[in-house]
């Protein structure tokens, strides 16, 4: 018998809120309280010496949002411009316990879901070139998997601060023995 996901992570109608959108080939959602809202992609300022999946910042009505490609943080190839990209902007927990804008780089915004509980399969254990711990669920939508993310985990604030941090401290040490 089947595990499902647990229903506790859903509201009160036993339903799991999503944004669905297409990332390469492939379909994902993320529940759709992480998303404070979609923006049309109208060019990024790239930051010198930060992570290859972040991409860079934007200034979002006065404040800069970093923007990271979801596509290189799970390992694929860099997303390609399109008239069809967007930037989903989210509010995450962040350090000393505020919310953090992040932005994230989609391919195309589908729709928004209400996907029921019972339909949500657990994050398989093989199979995807994503982390498991990145996935909250699968689910089928019109014959097609769509992958629900974790967002907390796939972008966790605290774990990206950490990686820019390491990768300038790599960057700084390569200077001193060039030197």
């Amino acid at each position: 018998m089947k595990e499902r996901l647990d229903p506790s992570a859903a509201k009160l109608d036993n339903k799991f809120h999503c944004v669905t959108f297409i990332l390469g080939e492939d379909l994902f959602g993320i529940q759709i309280n992480s998303i404070r809202e979609i923006i049309e992609f109208e060019g990024i300022t790239q930051v010198p010496m930060m992570p290859n999946f972040v991409r860079g910042i934007i200034n979002l009505r006065g404040s800069v949002v970093p923007v990271i490609d979801l596509s290189i943080r799970f390992g694929r190839a860099q997303t390609q411009l399109k008239p069809t990209t967007c930037v989903a902007i989210l509010s995450l927990p962040g350090i000393e316990s505020g919310y953090s804008d992040v932005g994230i780089l989609l391919d195309a915004v589908c729709e928004v879901l209400e996907i029921p509980m019972e339909d949500i399969d657990p994050s398989p254990n093989f199979g995807t070139s994503i982390s498991g711990d990145f996935i909250q669920g699968i689910a089928t939508i019109k014959e097609r998997f769509a992958i629900l993310l974790n967002v907390q985990r796939a972008l966790s604030v605290a774990e990206l601060s950490a990686m820019a941090e390491s990768v300038a401290l790599l960057h700084f040490a390569d200077d001193a023995e060039i030197g």
